[in-house]
């Protein structure tokens, strides 16, 4: 397909609407994450202008100005129709060589076999009118259709259509039709000039599911009757954000089906289980807003060469239990309200909860009832052992002096993280070994049995696709292990890449099967030795290690490492035995403290622990997040991707260094919290934003911590002359604060001193 497409010069080329749009904060909190947004927007090349009340007014005339704190207005914002859109988009799809049918539904997948008997991928599609259209790649993006398509494929794309409402007010003489769009969070609305009045849309903040068993096949511009009565108070408030709308008459209150994905965002990529399948679907109501993104990432994902982080939006994010109606009915009723809800850093969705938990969850809330839990891949899991009811806030929230208390109990004692929620995969077979070489970074193979190994794996490109860990049990068993976002990606990745005529092996997901206790701190190694007749001495039992051990009258497999930076141990312990041996390490005189995820994020980011899709992702490289110390260049076979480290490490020689480093960085000013997304500057200029961001504990005096993806201009190096050299300050919202430290080595700890004690 070509990259550009000749216009005929006999048709003007018809541009969208420029009018602006005004977002409005109406309190402290949502005041707060609109300019840490405008803050990371700015960088990212968008034009936001913070007004006051009495200029946004200015530019809606008809604005209620009532308790509205500040509007970010983005001149640059535009209207489309989209009829014309579709069509403009139809005619440039032709022109590059795509054929159009109209009215010819999909009625099903054509498949193949691949080279295991129990594996297909997709062929094309059968249309309804009997025609079969063979392809390599397919697409779905049938919106609120895209989950039952998939579905008869086996595939789970978990969107589910909600009702919409809009209102079109009768023509309004004083309403000028170059206003820009008003959206007002605070009230459920966006309110912008329509066919000589006002449309005022609306997001309440709960919202309704709609044909949750199955989208008609002839459902589309399908009008809804509206509930009136469920209704009526959010429009009531809507329309007080602009009260001449409650003046005049209304043409239409229209009701239509609008599809919502679990967690908001879209589903983009190719599906785990079927290869050669992908979708393009569950775009939250804003299709017209991100569809060319879409279309051109997605592109670049069927080329296998994504040029953007896809890990928050690829379809494996999702699992099957999501695709239910039950899940789905109640999930989409919050889904809808988070649209417009105040998003802060640490919340957490409360709907369709509950399904999975661990196998001590009953013993933890007899223990500690009210413990408050998050959802992590539809996991409960403890945020903090403590019944306080979190106040969410993007400064001091209540539940903070728990949060220190266990991450201090790790940094001086003894925890206990329950980490049941983690990815576990048995990979078995005589070419187990010699499979998981080839994907892994890291060699294995090489340090025999018993033996756990950090690795990652790339794609062709060199780009990261996976953060693991992979233990050789024997010669023809291993167990990789890969955190809780990445299950369906990494299983995936195995099974796509078995090949039946040079590869004996088989991938089992047995995360079910084990539970997970991660045992840390400078006494772990004092407690667990109390409870086992294993020796656990540094010479016999030494970092990376893993040794089956016994606890009580259970016998598991303990692996030497940690993701806290403390001395400490992973007991993966069997599901039947896992209550037993909880009894006996909280049975102990002393018994290890009970630490949430809270702590978990602390302790690790003290360390500049990587955590794939939050610090890193397919956009980076090995070199890029300072994980090239995994790559075995001499181990036989080589691995995927290792040409292209090659070359990189080539060409980094050849320059003299790198002009993009994921670095530490400390601030321990007063009142300074960071978060996800706050800006990085160096001499006032921004040069990243932090991918992940916490409280430093340990290392700042509880001040903020994070990791941040430096980048410089071209002709520049970055290393430690470039990093003293500057002057670091960070942008949160708009407060800067001057940045302490930034460092490529850990915060914490950063000789290993203490995890090899």
């Amino acid at each position: 397909m070509p990259s550009t497409i000749t216009r005929p010069r006999s048709r003007p080329r018809r541009l969208p609407k420029p009018c602006g749009f005004i977002e409005l904060a109406t309190d402290a909190h949502r005041l707060e994450e609109y300019r840490r947004i405008s803050a990371f927007n700015r960088y990212c090349g968008v034009d936001v202008q913070e007004l006051s009340p009495a200029e946004c007014a200015a530019k809606f005339p008809l604005l209620n100005e009532d308790g509205v704190e500040a509007g970010f207005y983005v001149p640059t914002d535009g209207r489309v129709n989209p009829v014309d859109a579709c069509a403009a988009l139809g005619r440039a799809a032709k022109l590059a060589g795509a054929t159009v049918r109209e009215g010819a539904p999909v009625a099903r997948l054509l498949t193949e076999q691949t080279t295991f008997a129990s594996k297909r991928r997709c062929a094309g599609v059968a249309l309804a009118d009997g025609t079969t259209v063979k392809a390599e790649h397919v697409v779905n993006c049938a919106g609120m259709w895209a989950r039952q398509l998939g579905e008869a494929a086996g595939v789970a794309l978990p969107n589910q259509a909600a009702e919409h409402y809009y209102l079109i007010t009768d023509a309004m003489p004083d309403v000028d039709p170059g206003w820009p769009v008003v959206e007002d969070p605070s009230s459920h609305v966006y309110v912008r000039p329509e066919g000589g009045g006002l449309m005022l849309g609306l997001f309440e903040p709960e919202g309704a599911a709609w044909n949750p068993g199955r989208i008609p096949d002839a459902a589309s511009f399908t009008e809804i009757a509206p509930d009136w009565d469920r209704m009526a108070p959010y429009l009531e408030t809507a329309m007080a954000r602009v009260p001449r709308s409650m003046e005049v008459g209304a043409k239409n209150f229209f009701c239509g089906p609008e599809s919502f994905t679990p967690d908001n965002g879209p589903m983009l990529g190719e599906t785990p289980e079927l290869p050669g399948y992908y979708v393009a679907a569950g775009l939250n109501s804003i299709g017209i807003l991100t569809g060319p993104g879409v279309g051109r990432t997605l592109a670049s994902i069927v080329a296998g060469e994504p040029d953007a982080d896809v890990t928050g939006v690829s379809p494996a994010r999702f699992q099957g239990y999501q695709a239910t109606r039950r899940y789905r009915e109640d999930r989409v009723v919050e889904s809808i309200g988070k649209t417009y809800m105040c998003h802060f850093p640490n919340d957490t969705y409360k709907s369709a909860r509950g399904a999975k938990r661990g196998p001590i969850a009953g013993r933890v809330a007899e223990k500690f009832p009210g413990t408050f839990h998050r959802d992590v891949s539809g996991f409960e899991a403890p945020m903090y052992y403590d019944p306080v009811e979190p106040v969410w806030s993007f400064g001091e929230e209540n539940y903070h002096p728990v949060w220190k208390r266990e991450h201090d109990a790790v940094r001086g004692d003894a925890g206990l993280v329950d980490m049941s929620f983690m990815s576990k995969f048995l990979v078995q077979g005589r070419d187990a070994g010699r499979f998981l070489n080839g994907l892994c970074t890291a060699d294995v193979v090489a340090g025999g049995d018993n033996k756990i190994v950090y690795t990652q794996w790339l794609d062709e490109r060199g780009m990261l696709q996976a953060d693991l860990t992979v233990t050789r049990l024997a010669q023809d068993k291993y167990m990789v292990v890969a955190t809780d976002t990445q299950h369906r990606h990494v299983e995936a990745w195995m099974k796509k890449r078995l090949d039946e005529a040079t590869t004996w092996a088989t991938v089992t997901d047995v995360t079910g099967g084990y539970a997970f206790f991660n045992l840390q701190g400078p006494r772990s190694r004092e407690l667990l030795q109390s409870l086992t007749s294993a020796d656990l001495g540094g010479d016999a039992f030494g970092f990376g290690d893993v040794r089956e051990i016994d606890v009580g009258y259970c016998r598991f497999n303990a692996a030497r490492i940690t993701y806290c930076g403390e001395l400490g141990y992973e007991l993966y312990v069997p599901t039947e035995f896992a209550v037993h041996v909880y009894d006996e390490l909280m049975g102990h005189s002393s018994p290890p403290a009970h630490v949430g995820l809270k702590a978990l994020s602390s302790l690790r980011l003290e360390k500049g622990y990587r955590d794939y899709g939050h610090d890193m992702d397919n956009t980076d490289t090995i070199y890029d997040v300072g994980l090239s110390f995994t790559c075995d260049f001499d181990k036989p076979g080589g691995f995927l991707g290792k040409e292209a480290v090659v070359a990189e490490k080539a060409r980094n020689k050849e320059r003299g260094g790198r002009s993009k480093r994921l670095a530490s960085v400390s601030v321990s000013a007063d009142g300074c919290f960071l978060h996800h997304g706050d800006v990085v500057e160096r001499n006032g200029k921004p040069v990243g934003e932090l991918r992940a961001a916490t409280r430093g504990w340990t290392v700042a005096d509880g001040g903020g911590i994070g990791l941040v993806m430096v980048e410089a201009e071209a002709d520049e190096i970055i290393n430690m002359k470039w990093i003293r050299e500057g002057e670091w300050t960070v942008r949160c919202g708009n407060n800067v604060y001057a940045v302490d430290k930034v460092t490529f080595k850990p915060l914490y700890d950063p000789r290993n001193e203490r995890i090899k004690a």
